[in-house]
């Protein structure tokens, strides 16, 4: 089954989130979702934990770049930083950019995410 975005909610504020939920729903439906299907299907159940447990902190610890919890790196000249984009297009044109450290926290929604909620919005539909 393949899943199509909906259209973004028009009132600013609403969009922002939306963006923000989207990014997690990417991240988790893709980035999780394959390192999930890495681990060997026949692994004894503490060790496919353990896997699980690893891959969470990872992703976790991800989102705490993109909020900026972690520095980056810094001498008395230069400045080297990882800044993440959430980038909404129109018709291959960029409408909107939110810089990830300027949002609500992509940490915030990490346990929300997980459990497939990704807020009030709807971001997909599904297709046949």
């Amino acid at each position: 089954m393949n899943k199509e975005l909906v259209n973004p909610p028009i009132e600013d504020r609403e969009r922002e989130l939306w963006m923000q939920h989207g990014a997690g729903y990417l991240i988790f439906e893709n980035i999780r979702k394959y390192a999930i299907s890495q681990v060997p299907s026949g692994v004894e159940k503490s060790i496919r934990q353990a896997h699980l447990e690893a891959i969470d902190h990872t992703i976790y610890g991800l989102m705490m770049q993109m909020d900026g919890v972690f520095n980056g790196l810094e001498n008395e000249e230069y400045s080297l930083e990882l800044q993440t984009n959430i980038v909404l297009s129109q018709h291959n044109q960029v409408i909107q950019t939110l810089n990830t450290l300027d949002g609500d926290g992509m940490c915030m929604a990490f346990h929300d995410w997980k459990d497939e909620d990704f807020g009030d919005t709807p971001l997909v539909k599904n297709n046949k």
